[in-house]
């Protein structure tokens, strides 16, 4: 996972940008992955760990009516949770992830492993998507935390 951190940042780097982050079920993991490599404060701006619905609210200025009709884990609060890194940070890109890491608070319409994800910039694009991760707690968020930073290279650095 270091090498994907490594990568971003690199490209981030030689595109003088910052990337900030909103991490629910990962609790913080892809912030420690990013910050893990030496010289990350150049690139890395800060990290939003908004666990509670309360934190989304008043950290990021998610919607109380986004997540009653749609819940945490859902596309419209990772999209919401990203718009609002972009806000509250000196990122030019964001990204957002909320899900379900298990092993319990899970339901048919979103099992245990659903993890939703949001990437944003400054100049307005914006990219969401919803996987399906299977594995214990520790894997769900492992992979899920990789997951986030791929989407980051795949949505704003594969054609640089």
């Amino acid at each position: 996972m270091d090498n994907i951190s490594q990568y971003l940042g690199e490209k981030l780097l030689s595109n003088s940008w910052k990337i900030s982050v909103a991490e629910s079920c990962t609790g913080g993991l892809i912030s420690k992955m990013m910050t893990d490599i030496a010289g990350s404060s150049q690139w890395f701006d800060r990290g939003f760990v908004t666990y509670t619905n309360e934190a989304k609210v008043d950290m990021l200025g998610v919607s109380e009516s986004t997540l009653e009709a749609y819940g945490a884990v859902s596309l419209q609060t990772v999209e919401e949770m990203a718009a609002g890194v972009l806000m509250n940070s000196l990122a030019e890109i964001s990204l957002a992830i909320s899900g379900i890491a298990g092993p319990s608070g899970g339901s048919a319409e979103k099992p245990v492993g659903t993890v939703c994800f949001a990437w944003a910039n400054k100049q307005g694009q914006s990219f969401s998507e919803v996987e399906l991760f299977t594995g214990d707690r520790e894997t769900i968020r492992l992979k899920a935390a990789n997951h986030a930073l791929e989407g980051v290279v795949r949505h704003f650095f594969s054609n640089k």
